[in-house]
């Protein structure tokens, strides 16, 4: 894939420095890896614009609900010990949020939005900043609450095949984000200090988890949310993949 020159002086860049400003005035943490939420890579958009062809006129307000609600479960499922993988989840919150909501919910549909999640385009983004990221050496995972057939299913025939070095699903340890268990995967995977592990998160909340746990953390906050008030600043942030690029590089 040809670079401009603003990638091409990027990619020089992030080659010689491969770190990011600690909190100390003039120390660097070298990065040696990044992990990445799913929802960073993977839109999850076209699923929401199903939900309003399905129920037109109601399609934001179930995605709202069914949103919120998958991730509550999760936590929830983590607190009390039982897991559920997420395909499953998604599914308990679809259902949940249809009844709240008052809609019905044929077989049909309830098919056609789950497994819009074993489905999803890679955002424009991506692939420019992947190429530039590998160039640099850095080794590259995923560390989700995506289970094995959600990554299998939206990495298979893409042009990612390959290109992260594990998959790290949180059924592994069969606790989500964010506890600590589960950011703890990157670490045992990588074999390196949780320092040199720059943490790259879809969700505010998974910024400031991932942040707690002791990863260099950057938001790809890609909704334009505002910052969680959960006493942990992310290192940096952006609305895409490409500021996570020039992050590394500054």
């Amino acid at each position: 894939m040809p670079f401009s020159r603003r990638q091409l002086l990027a990619i020089t860049s992030l080659a010689a420095v491969s770190g990011i400003a600690s909190s100390s005035p003039g120390a660097t943490t070298p990065i040696k890896a990044i992990a990445f939420d799913g929802f960073p890579i993977f839109d999850p958009r076209p699923i929401f614009a199903l939900a309003e062809n399905l129920f037109p006129g109601r399609g934001a307000e179930l995605s709202s609900v069914w949103r919120t609600k998958q991730f509550e479960y999760t936590w929830l499922r983590t607190m009390t010990g039982h897991y559920r993988d997420f395909l499953a989840v998604i599914d308990d919150a679809l259902v949940f949020a249809c009844k709240s909501l008052d809609l019905e919910l044929t077989a049909v549909k309830r098919s056609a939005l789950v497994e819009g999640y074993l489905k999803m385009p890679i955002w424009p983004d991506v692939l420019p900043a992947m190429s530039m990221l590998k160039e640099t050496g850095l080794r590259l995972a995923f560390l989700s609450n995506f289970s094995p057939a959600m990554f299998d299913g939206n990495i298979r025939g893409t042009e990612l095949e390959g290109a992260f070095e594990f998959q790290l699903s949180t059924d592994a340890v069969r606790a989500y984000k964010p506890d600590p268990r589960a950011y703890q995967m990157g670490v045992d995977a990588f074999g390196l200090k949780r320092e040199e592990i720059l943490f790259a998160a879809f969700a505010g909340w998974d910024a400031s988890g991932a942040k707690l746990f002791g990863y260099p953390t950057f938001w790809v906050n890609r909704q334009k949310q505002p910052r969680e008030q959960l006493d942990a600043i992310p290192d940096g942030g952006g609305q895409g993949m490409m500021d996570l690029v020039h992050f590394l590089s500054g």
